[in-house]
């Protein structure tokens, strides 16, 4: 069921999707975890939590275009889905940069494993993984402060919209 509150974070889950796509954000620098993450804490309907980041990310993948080791970037959403689930018992403002520590560190082991793993540059050995996770490190720089840009935002304007609009946000 869709309620005001379920309304107000697909809003701002929809807001974060357009900004992905807009081409103004830095090169790694989204909101896409931090939609993950919301969605997996926020949302009443826990489905909704998967399925939300999920269809933004195909819809939004169709105008950027996709890539051969998409299957990893969805399968570690999924993953950071599951750690908002996590911080839904207790959403504070420190388990939300927490949880988003541990997606964004989440979504660097998988999305380079997957590097490493379809890209014909890496050697198929410990050596070569080692290598997909050093040439890595330069975006996960921007991984890391969009993930607690966008988790900052998210959690704070609903933690404000549920301080001045209670009944905008309620379940």
């Amino acid at each position: 069921m869709l309620n005001s509150r379920n309304l107000f974070i697909l809003a701002l889950i929809v807001l974060a999707a357009v900004l992905r796509v807009s081409g103004n954000l830095p090169y790694n620098f989204t909101p896409v975890a931090a939609i993950a993450l919301f969605g997996g804490a926020m949302l009443s309907n826990r489905a909704l939590g998967f399925i939300a980041p999920l269809a933004i990310m195909v819809i939004s993948d169709f105008f950027i275009g996709f890539h051969s080791s998409m299957f990893a970037v969805y399968a570690a959403l999924i993953g950071v889905v599951g750690i908002g689930q996590l911080v839904r018992n207790n959403p504070t403002m420190l388990r939300a940069f927490g949880g988003a520590l541990a997606g964004s560190v989440l979504f660097f082991l998988v999305t380079n494993a997957a590097a490493w793993f379809v890209l014909p540059e890496y050697t198929k050995d410990l050596s070569g993984l080692f290598n997909s996770y050093v040439a890595g490190v330069p975006f996960f720089r921007g991984t890391l402060m969009g993930d607690l840009l966008f988790t900052g935002i998210f959690f704070g304007s609903y933690k404000l919209a549920e301080y001045r609009f209670p009944s905008l946000v309620k379940a």
